[in-house]
């Protein structure tokens, strides 16, 4: 299996609902580095797992739109605890679109899994990996 990751990062505000996460109910920020592994088994036709440029734009899009931004007040958040976990699942989910839209280009159709990893600290982090196909 071949691999081909790119990274960036985004700084976002957000508190959570539920005595589980004691002081973080309270509004709060954090900034993540966000990996991306895209996966294949064989290399496209020009020798690449995923056009590196393309991907790393498209991560960069993707990430704008919650960048800056308090998590409560944004629409599709609505109601959920916009934990680590659930980001990574979230971003996996919007590049799996952005992929089907053919914005990583025509070859990335053939990438058999893609994975995320929100790393919160140097020592925790979260992922979400699936297949694609």
């Amino acid at each position: 299996m071949y691999t081909l990751g790119v990274r960036d990062h985004v700084m976002i505000a957000h508190s959570f609902q539920g005595e589980v996460f004691g002081p973080a109910q309270r509004l709060h920020g954090a900034t993540y580095v966000v990996d991306v592994e895209f996966r294949r088994a064989e290399l496209d036709s020009d020798g690449l797992v995923v056009d590196i440029g393309l991907a790393s734009q498209t991560l960069r899009t993707l990430l704008a739109d919650i960048n800056y931004r308090n998590l409560d007040e944004v629409p599709a958040f609505a109601n959920c605890n916009t934990t680590t976990e659930f980001l990574a699942r979230a971003i996996f989910e919007r590049l799996r679109e952005a992929i089907g839209r053919g914005e990583l280009g025509a070859q990335a159709r053939g990438l058999s899994a893609l994975g995320v990893t929100l790393h919160e600290s140097h020592i925790a982090w979260a992922s979400y990996e699936a297949p694609l196909q």
